[in-house]
Protein backbone atom coordinates (compact mmCIF):
# COMPACT_ATOMS: atom_id res chain seq x y z
CA UNK A 1 0.00 0.00 0.00
CA UNK A 2 1.28 3.72 -0.15
CA UNK A 3 3.62 15.34 -0.85
CA UNK A 4 5.70 33.52 2.43
CA UNK A 5 7.24 36.44 1.00
CA UNK A 6 4.37 38.64 -0.71
CA UNK A 7 5.27 39.12 -4.28
CA UNK A 8 4.31 40.94 -7.11
CA UNK A 9 1.32 38.58 -9.51
CA UNK A 10 3.37 38.40 -12.51
CA UNK A 11 6.15 36.78 -10.29
CA UNK A 12 3.66 34.34 -8.55
CA UNK A 13 2.43 33.13 -12.13
CA UNK A 14 6.26 32.92 -13.04
CA UNK A 15 6.54 30.62 -9.82
CA UNK A 16 3.80 28.69 -10.29
CA UNK A 17 4.52 28.18 -14.32
CA UNK A 18 7.93 26.96 -13.27
CA UNK A 19 6.56 24.59 -10.86
CA UNK A 20 4.27 23.06 -13.76
CA UNK A 21 7.35 23.03 -15.92
CA UNK A 22 9.80 21.02 -13.46
CA UNK A 23 6.71 18.54 -12.84
CA UNK A 24 7.84 15.08 -13.78
CA UNK A 25 7.13 11.57 -13.98
CA UNK A 26 6.93 9.75 -10.28
CA UNK A 27 8.33 6.83 -8.89
CA UNK A 28 6.96 3.16 -9.33
CA UNK A 29 6.02 -0.86 -6.32
CA UNK A 30 4.55 -6.98 -6.77
CA UNK A 31 4.68 -10.52 -8.48
CA UNK A 32 6.68 -11.47 -12.34
CA UNK A 33 4.48 -10.32 -14.63
CA UNK A 34 3.70 -11.19 -18.51
CA UNK A 35 4.59 -8.48 -21.01
CA UNK A 36 1.60 -7.15 -22.91
CA UNK A 37 2.30 -5.36 -26.61
CA UNK A 38 2.15 -1.78 -26.50
CA UNK A 39 0.32 -0.14 -29.94
CA UNK A 40 1.86 2.92 -30.79
CA UNK A 41 -0.04 3.41 -34.09
CA UNK A 42 -2.28 5.57 -32.65
CA UNK A 43 0.49 7.36 -30.65
CA UNK A 44 1.82 9.50 -33.83
CA UNK A 45 1.52 12.76 -34.18
CA UNK A 46 1.48 14.65 -37.09
CA UNK A 47 4.30 17.14 -37.54
CA UNK A 48 1.81 20.08 -38.19
CA UNK A 49 -0.48 19.18 -35.58
CA UNK A 50 2.20 19.81 -33.60
CA UNK A 51 3.53 22.88 -34.64
CA UNK A 52 -0.29 24.08 -33.90
CA UNK A 53 -0.44 23.07 -30.44
CA UNK A 54 2.96 24.25 -29.66
CA UNK A 55 1.40 27.20 -31.34
CA UNK A 56 -1.53 27.66 -29.08
CA UNK A 57 0.75 26.62 -25.64
CA UNK A 58 3.62 29.24 -26.54
CA UNK A 59 0.25 32.01 -26.25
CA UNK A 60 -0.74 30.58 -23.41
CA UNK A 61 2.69 30.75 -21.85
CA UNK A 62 3.14 34.49 -23.51
CA UNK A 63 0.01 35.86 -21.59
CA UNK A 64 1.29 34.15 -18.49
CA UNK A 65 4.89 36.09 -18.58
CA UNK A 66 6.61 32.92 -19.02
CA UNK A 67 7.98 33.48 -22.75
CA UNK A 68 11.59 31.31 -22.77
CA UNK A 69 11.72 28.44 -25.40
CA UNK A 70 12.97 25.98 -23.07
CA UNK A 71 9.29 27.11 -21.37
CA UNK A 72 7.41 26.68 -23.72
CA UNK A 73 9.14 23.63 -25.27
CA UNK A 74 8.32 22.08 -21.30
CA UNK A 75 4.86 22.83 -21.81
CA UNK A 76 4.51 21.66 -25.45
CA UNK A 77 5.63 17.77 -24.54
CA UNK A 78 2.69 16.07 -24.56
CA UNK A 79 2.47 12.27 -25.73
CA UNK A 80 4.26 9.02 -25.24
CA UNK A 81 7.29 8.89 -22.98
CA UNK A 82 9.73 6.79 -21.62
CA UNK A 83 11.26 7.71 -18.08
CA UNK A 84 14.66 6.58 -17.30
CA UNK A 85 13.81 2.49 -16.33
CA UNK A 86 12.58 2.20 -19.51
CA UNK A 87 9.12 2.28 -18.38
CA UNK A 88 6.31 4.46 -20.68
CA UNK A 89 3.72 6.62 -19.83
CA UNK A 90 1.41 8.96 -21.52
CA UNK A 91 2.08 13.04 -20.42
CA UNK A 92 -1.44 14.64 -20.89
CA UNK A 93 -0.64 17.97 -21.17
CA UNK A 94 -4.13 20.75 -21.36
CA UNK A 95 -3.87 23.32 -23.89
CA UNK A 96 -5.08 25.93 -22.01
CA UNK A 97 -4.74 25.87 -18.07
CA UNK A 98 -1.17 23.63 -18.44
CA UNK A 99 -2.17 21.38 -15.82
CA UNK A 100 -0.52 18.02 -16.46
CA UNK A 101 -1.49 14.44 -15.75
CA UNK A 102 0.76 11.35 -16.20
CA UNK A 103 -0.69 7.86 -17.28
CA UNK A 104 1.97 5.01 -17.02
CA UNK A 105 1.52 1.58 -19.29
CA UNK A 106 2.71 -0.68 -16.50
CA UNK A 107 -0.44 -1.31 -14.15
CA UNK A 108 -2.52 1.52 -16.22
CA UNK A 109 -1.67 3.60 -13.54
CA UNK A 110 -2.21 7.60 -12.77
CA UNK A 111 0.88 8.88 -11.50
CA UNK A 112 0.65 12.83 -11.16
CA UNK A 113 -1.61 15.36 -11.55
CA UNK A 114 -0.13 19.14 -11.36
CA UNK A 115 -2.67 22.17 -11.10
CA UNK A 116 -1.34 25.31 -10.92
CA UNK A 117 2.10 24.20 -9.71
CA UNK A 118 0.74 22.11 -7.13
CA UNK A 119 0.71 17.98 -7.04
CA UNK A 120 -2.17 16.12 -5.68
CA UNK A 121 -1.07 12.44 -6.68
CA UNK A 122 1.38 11.16 -4.19
CA UNK A 123 4.49 8.30 -5.13
CA UNK A 124 6.22 6.72 -2.33
CA UNK A 125 9.84 7.78 -2.25
CA UNK A 126 9.97 3.78 -1.91
CA UNK A 127 8.84 3.15 -4.84
CA UNK A 128 10.46 1.61 -8.15
CA UNK A 129 10.33 2.97 -11.37
CA UNK A 130 11.67 0.00 -13.17
CA UNK A 131 8.54 -2.52 -13.42
CA UNK A 132 9.87 -5.05 -10.87
CA UNK A 133 6.84 -4.29 -8.74
CA UNK A 134 3.51 -2.95 -8.80
CA UNK A 135 3.78 1.19 -8.76
CA UNK A 136 3.68 2.41 -4.34
CA UNK A 137 2.01 5.56 -5.44
CA UNK A 138 -0.50 6.83 -8.27
CA UNK A 139 -4.23 5.74 -8.86
CA UNK A 140 -3.21 2.30 -8.54
CA UNK A 141 -5.99 -0.29 -9.69
CA UNK A 142 -7.28 -3.32 -7.63
CA UNK A 143 -8.47 -5.79 -9.97
CA UNK A 144 -10.22 -8.32 -10.25
CA UNK A 145 -9.60 -8.69 -5.95
CA UNK A 146 -9.17 -5.62 -3.70
CA UNK A 147 -6.99 -7.46 -0.49
CA UNK A 148 -6.28 -10.86 0.23
CA UNK A 149 -8.11 -13.58 -1.15
CA UNK A 150 -7.82 -15.90 -4.04
CA UNK A 151 -5.30 -14.85 -5.58
CA UNK A 152 -2.58 -12.75 -5.28
CA UNK A 153 -2.69 -9.71 -3.44
CA UNK A 154 -5.04 -7.11 -4.70
CA UNK A 155 -5.56 -8.53 -7.68
CA UNK A 156 -3.19 -8.40 -11.31
CA UNK A 157 -4.45 -4.83 -12.72
CA UNK A 158 -1.31 -3.54 -11.45
CA UNK A 159 1.58 -5.57 -12.53
CA UNK A 160 0.86 -6.26 -16.55
CA UNK A 161 1.03 -3.71 -19.16
CA UNK A 162 -1.76 -2.19 -20.63
CA UNK A 163 -2.32 -1.22 -24.22
CA UNK A 164 -2.43 2.33 -25.32
CA UNK A 165 -5.75 2.10 -27.35
CA UNK A 166 -6.09 5.92 -28.40
CA UNK A 167 -4.62 9.47 -26.90
CA UNK A 168 -4.71 13.30 -27.58
CA UNK A 169 -3.24 15.59 -25.51
CA UNK A 170 -5.81 15.36 -23.12
CA UNK A 171 -7.06 11.88 -22.97
CA UNK A 172 -5.82 8.77 -23.08
CA UNK A 173 -7.53 4.94 -23.18
CA UNK A 174 -5.82 1.85 -21.90
CA UNK A 175 -6.87 -1.58 -22.33
CA UNK A 176 -6.14 -5.03 -20.40
CA UNK A 177 -7.29 -8.07 -21.70
CA UNK A 178 -6.61 -11.80 -20.51
CA UNK A 179 -2.89 -12.96 -21.37
CA UNK A 180 -1.56 -16.08 -20.33
CA UNK A 181 0.08 -14.67 -17.17
CA UNK A 182 -3.69 -13.50 -15.93
CA UNK A 183 -5.49 -16.91 -17.43
CA UNK A 184 -3.04 -18.81 -15.11
CA UNK A 185 -4.62 -17.29 -12.02
CA UNK A 186 -8.07 -16.16 -12.97
CA UNK A 187 -9.03 -17.61 -16.50
CA UNK A 188 -12.55 -15.44 -17.14
CA UNK A 189 -12.93 -13.92 -20.35
CA UNK A 190 -12.73 -10.01 -19.55
CA UNK A 191 -12.13 -6.59 -21.14
CA UNK A 192 -10.99 -3.68 -18.86
CA UNK A 193 -10.82 -0.61 -20.71
CA UNK A 194 -9.28 2.86 -18.19
CA UNK A 195 -9.79 6.04 -19.21
CA UNK A 196 -8.19 9.72 -18.35
CA UNK A 197 -9.31 12.58 -19.33
CA UNK A 198 -7.52 15.92 -18.32
CA UNK A 199 -10.32 18.71 -18.13
CA UNK A 200 -9.89 22.24 -17.59
CA UNK A 201 -11.24 22.06 -13.67
CA UNK A 202 -10.69 18.42 -12.85
CA UNK A 203 -9.44 14.92 -13.71
CA UNK A 204 -11.42 12.42 -14.90
CA UNK A 205 -11.17 8.60 -14.72
CA UNK A 206 -13.51 5.54 -15.63
CA UNK A 207 -12.74 1.91 -15.28
CA UNK A 208 -14.90 -0.02 -17.64
CA UNK A 209 -15.51 -3.89 -17.10
CA UNK A 210 -16.77 -5.90 -19.76
CA UNK A 211 -17.94 -9.57 -19.69
CA UNK A 212 -17.05 -10.74 -23.06
CA UNK A 213 -18.03 -14.50 -22.39
CA UNK A 214 -20.91 -16.28 -21.43
CA UNK A 215 -20.42 -17.14 -17.93
CA UNK A 216 -21.00 -14.48 -14.86
CA UNK A 217 -17.81 -14.01 -13.09
CA UNK A 218 -17.40 -11.77 -10.17
CA UNK A 219 -14.86 -9.64 -9.13
CA UNK A 220 -13.89 -6.58 -6.96
CA UNK A 221 -12.64 -3.29 -8.17
CA UNK A 222 -10.71 -0.10 -6.35
CA UNK A 223 -8.35 2.54 -7.17
CA UNK A 224 -6.05 2.34 -4.45
CA UNK A 225 -5.30 5.66 -4.58
CA UNK A 226 -2.38 7.96 -2.95
CA UNK A 227 -2.86 11.73 -2.30
CA UNK A 228 -0.32 14.21 -1.26
CA UNK A 229 -0.59 16.18 1.55
CA UNK A 230 1.40 19.22 2.95
CA UNK A 231 1.70 17.36 6.55
CA UNK A 232 -0.84 14.83 7.98
CA UNK A 233 -1.55 17.19 10.82
CA UNK A 234 -2.63 19.78 8.51
CA UNK A 235 -4.89 17.14 6.77
CA UNK A 236 -8.84 17.07 7.46
CA UNK A 237 -10.74 14.40 5.47
CA UNK A 238 -14.60 15.13 4.94
CA UNK A 239 -17.42 13.27 3.66
CA UNK A 240 -20.63 11.42 5.48
CA UNK A 241 -18.64 9.54 7.69
CA UNK A 242 -20.69 10.01 10.55
CA UNK A 243 -22.92 7.31 11.66
CA UNK A 244 -21.08 4.73 9.08
CA UNK A 245 -20.26 1.58 9.76
CA UNK A 246 -16.60 0.31 9.48
CA UNK A 247 -14.32 -2.01 9.05
CA UNK A 248 -11.12 -1.42 11.62
CA UNK A 249 -8.20 -3.70 10.27
CA UNK A 250 -5.92 -2.31 13.13
CA UNK A 251 -8.27 -3.64 15.88
CA UNK A 252 -8.11 -7.50 16.94
CA UNK A 253 -7.52 -8.35 12.77
CA UNK A 254 -10.58 -6.44 11.53
CA UNK A 255 -13.35 -4.79 13.75
CA UNK A 256 -16.74 -3.41 13.09
CA UNK A 257 -17.18 0.01 14.43
CA UNK A 258 -19.26 3.38 13.96
CA UNK A 259 -17.92 6.32 13.27
CA UNK A 260 -19.15 9.41 15.63
CA UNK A 261 -16.83 11.92 13.78
CA UNK A 262 -17.92 13.88 10.18
CA UNK A 263 -13.93 15.22 10.00
CA UNK A 264 -10.96 12.73 9.82
CA UNK A 265 -7.80 13.61 11.10
CA UNK A 266 -5.33 10.48 11.25
CA UNK A 267 -2.75 10.67 14.50
CA UNK A 268 -1.94 6.87 13.59
CA UNK A 269 -1.99 4.10 11.57
CA UNK A 270 -5.32 4.14 9.53
CA UNK A 271 -6.86 0.46 7.63
CA UNK A 272 -10.44 1.22 7.60
CA UNK A 273 -13.21 0.20 5.33
CA UNK A 274 -16.11 2.60 5.04
CA UNK A 275 -19.39 1.10 4.08
CA UNK A 276 -21.37 3.57 1.88
CA UNK A 277 -18.99 6.99 2.02
CA UNK A 278 -18.41 7.76 -1.32
CA UNK A 279 -18.06 11.49 -1.27
CA UNK A 280 -14.56 11.92 0.30
CA UNK A 281 -12.96 15.55 0.13
CA UNK A 282 -9.00 16.46 1.64
CA UNK A 283 -8.66 19.66 3.33
CA UNK A 284 -4.59 20.89 3.52
CA UNK A 285 -4.60 23.78 5.20
CA UNK A 286 -0.62 23.84 4.33
CA UNK A 287 -1.56 23.97 1.32
CA UNK A 288 -4.83 26.00 1.53
CA UNK A 289 -6.20 23.49 -1.19
CA UNK A 290 -9.26 20.88 -1.52
CA UNK A 291 -9.25 17.85 -3.41
CA UNK A 292 -13.05 16.35 -3.77
CA UNK A 293 -12.93 12.78 -4.67
CA UNK A 294 -16.41 12.42 -7.22
CA UNK A 295 -17.29 9.18 -7.09
CA UNK A 296 -20.10 9.28 -9.36
CA UNK A 297 -20.86 5.41 -10.77
CA UNK A 298 -19.85 2.22 -9.41
CA UNK A 299 -17.65 3.18 -6.58
CA UNK A 300 -19.90 2.68 -3.53
CA UNK A 301 -16.98 2.98 -0.40
CA UNK A 302 -14.29 4.46 0.61
CA UNK A 303 -11.21 2.93 2.44
CA UNK A 304 -8.52 5.36 4.82
CA UNK A 305 -4.98 4.07 4.43
CA UNK A 306 -1.87 5.27 6.15
CA UNK A 307 1.50 3.48 7.96
CA UNK A 308 1.89 6.25 10.49
CA UNK A 309 5.38 6.67 11.62
CA UNK A 310 6.74 4.81 8.82
CA UNK A 311 9.10 7.42 7.45
CA UNK A 312 10.32 4.78 5.15
CA UNK A 313 7.37 5.17 3.24
CA UNK A 314 7.15 8.88 3.69
CA UNK A 315 3.91 8.34 5.80
CA UNK A 316 3.84 12.12 6.74
CA UNK A 317 3.27 13.71 3.28
CA UNK A 318 0.31 11.28 1.91
CA UNK A 319 -2.80 9.41 2.63
CA UNK A 320 -4.66 6.67 0.36
CA UNK A 321 -8.34 7.82 0.54
CA UNK A 322 -9.29 5.10 -1.82
CA UNK A 323 -12.48 4.21 -4.38
CA UNK A 324 -13.61 1.30 -3.72
CA UNK A 325 -16.41 -1.41 -4.38
CA UNK A 326 -16.19 -3.89 -1.66
CA UNK A 327 -19.39 -5.83 -2.11
CA UNK A 328 -18.01 -7.97 -4.94
CA UNK A 329 -19.97 -7.50 -8.19
CA UNK A 330 -21.07 -10.10 -10.07
CA UNK A 331 -21.49 -9.53 -14.04
CA UNK A 332 -23.47 -11.86 -16.15
CA UNK A 333 -22.17 -12.79 -19.88
CA UNK A 334 -22.27 -10.11 -22.39
CA UNK A 335 -22.87 -7.60 -19.36
CA UNK A 336 -20.96 -4.37 -18.03
CA UNK A 337 -19.90 -2.25 -15.20
CA UNK A 338 -18.44 1.24 -15.16
CA UNK A 339 -16.50 2.85 -12.29
CA UNK A 340 -16.27 6.69 -12.48
CA UNK A 341 -13.93 8.90 -10.59
CA UNK A 342 -12.64 12.32 -10.61
CA UNK A 343 -10.93 14.86 -9.06
CA UNK A 344 -11.58 18.37 -8.37
CA UNK A 345 -9.03 20.48 -6.68
CA UNK A 346 -11.00 23.86 -5.31
CA UNK A 347 -9.38 26.95 -3.04
CA UNK A 348 -10.11 25.93 0.86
Amino acid sequence: KEHTHQTSTGAIMKLALASILLASASAFTFVPRQNVGVSRASTALNASRAAQKAASRRAWCEARGATSDSSVAEVASAGLMTNDEGLEYVKLVHPETGATSDVYLFGGVVTSYVVDGVEYIAVRPDAKVDGSKPISGGLSHCWPQFGPGEIQQHGFARNVNWEVKSMSDTSVVLEMAPSDYTKEMWDKEFLCTFTVELEADQLSTKMFVENKGEEAFDFQSALHSYFTVSSLENLEITGSFEGKEFLNKMVDGGTMQTEDRATITIGEEYDRVYMGVNDPALKDSGTGKVLSVLNTAGYEDTVLWNPYGNEGMGYNNFVCVESVKFDAVTLDGGASWTGDMALKPSDL
